[in-house]
């Protein structure tokens, strides 16, 4: 009896199938392939779905959460965490997002609040006026302070944020440029020198005793022109002087600043109240400013003797008005660390401007050149020798001493004065 194949109907030797069994499959042969792209689908569906759902949460308006990218919602998502782990939501934080605009509008600068390891709780609203970034833009440079901090301040900056945690309630300050939108950078030349103010207070409220958080106001070292503000800060007071720098009047806020009473001051002179180190600097910018050098050569940063007898660190900006009959100062009073960091990126002033040349006198060319040719000389040549007894010059002077460096120059110079002015064609 002939057997066929179940399969494939061809005629088989004995009971058997042309089919590999189960039990003894080739072990190199492919398993059934499944494809799983329905299911990465559903799970990329469904971390859509919780990313919106995060986003609809967010206390910010519906334009802005429809720029949001997925990165920016998740870092926002978890600054708010921070805030509200710290703050509670029944709690009146002092540095809480319940600010209002108005209010910030009186600060000058932002405010910052930061977890002990320098995490980003909170970013007031107004940082935008301050760094052109938004407070999503800023985020999007990392969620710690040292990524928003110039790389090179990052470690003075954590130095002095242990050294408040170890004392809570001590202030300390530290002056680092923060980052910057790129149309800032373009049009000021680089980022923004921030000053950090603040000090760390001890959340009692909080679950853990332990937890403190880094309150703090950071304000800019230096007023920017387009600041609308910077003329009307409370750390400023100006001064009026005749050319010689003594006082004729001042703004009665000088009182408050280095506790001297206006009557006391008209009449008394600048240099009176100065460091004797800064009395050089001092100088140089009175020199430049008298002599019309431009408005950067009349800005400097000095100390001045307070009432008190303590020293005052002013950044000092001078001009000349009045038609030149009088110069006008701008002090605008800093902390120590601001101080140095203005002194260290401080540039010297700039030199009086040279004297306009006179033109030689027409055919006199070769006259100013020999002029110039053995003075010269004159500044090279070795001290004088002792004359010599005979009267007429030895054979030394027609040929000059290898080690007499000016000698070249004195005999070209006597040459082209002996050729006189060469006639014109």
């Amino acid at each position: 009896m002939t057997i066929f194949c179940s399969h494939c109907h061809r005629p088989l030797q004995a009971e058997m199938s042309c089919l590999p069994r189960r039990g003894k499959q080739a072990p190199g042969a492919l398993k059934p392939f499944r494809s799983t792209k329905s299911a990465s689908k559903a799970r990329r569906d469904q971390i859509n779905l919780e990313l919106q759902a995060l986003r609809s949460l967010l206390p910010i308006s519906v334009h802005e959460k429809e720029r949001l990218s997925y990165l920016h919602t998740m870092a926002l998502v978890c600054l708010w965490l921070r805030g509200a782990q710290l703050f509670p939501p029944d709690l009146a934080s002092p540095a809480g997002p319940a600010l209002s605009t108005e209010l910030l509008s009186l600060l000058p600068g932002f405010l910052l609040v930061l977890s002990a390891n320098g995490k980003l709780v909170y970013i007031s609203e107004n940082v935008v006026q301050v760094l052109g970034l938004s407070v999503v833009e800023l985020l999007a440079q990392g969620d710690t302070v040292f990524d928003i901090l110039d790389g090179r301040a990052c470690e003075d900056a954590r130095k002095k944020l242990l050294l408040a945690q170890e004392e809570p309630g001590r202030e300390v300050t530290f002056v680092s440029e923060m980052r910057t939108s790129k149309a800032f950078r373009l049009q000021h030349g680089g980022n923004r020198a921030m000053a950090v103010c603040g000090h760390f207070t001890a959340l009692h409220w909080s679950a853990s005793p332990s937890t403190a958080a880094f309150l703090a106001l950071c304000t800019p070292v230096t007023w920017l022109p387009t600041d609308s503000n910077a003329g009307c800060q409370d750390d400023l007071f100006q001064s009026t002087h005749v050319l010689d720098m003594t006082f004729i009047d001042v703004t009665e806020s000088v009182t408050y600043h280095l506790g001297y009473r206006r009557e006391e001051l008209i009449g008394q002179s600048w240099y009176g109240l100065l460091h004797p180190e800064d009395a050089d600097l001092a100088a140089a910018q009175h020199r430049a400013v008298a002599l019309g050098a431009g408005a950067a050569a009349g800005t400097a940063v000095l100390r001045v003797l307070r009432r008190d007898r303590a020293w005052a660190w002013l950044r000092v900006s001078a001009r000349r008005d009045g038609g030149g009959r009088a110069i006008t100062c701008t002090s605008h009073c800093l902390r120590e660390e601001e101080a140095a960091y203005l002194r260290a990126r401080q540039h010297r002033p700039a030199p009086p401007p040279a004297p306009a040349a006179v033109p030689p006198p027409p055919g006199g060319e070769l006259s100013l050149l020999a002029a110039q040719l053995r003075a010269l000389a004159d500044s090279l040549s070795p001290p004088a020798a002792p004359p010599r007894p005979w009267p007429w010059p030895g054979p030394g002077s027609l040929h000059p001493s290898p080690h007499d460096a000016a000698a070249p120059a004195r005999l070209l110079g006597g040459a082209m004065e002996a050729a006189g002015p060469r006639p014109r064609q």
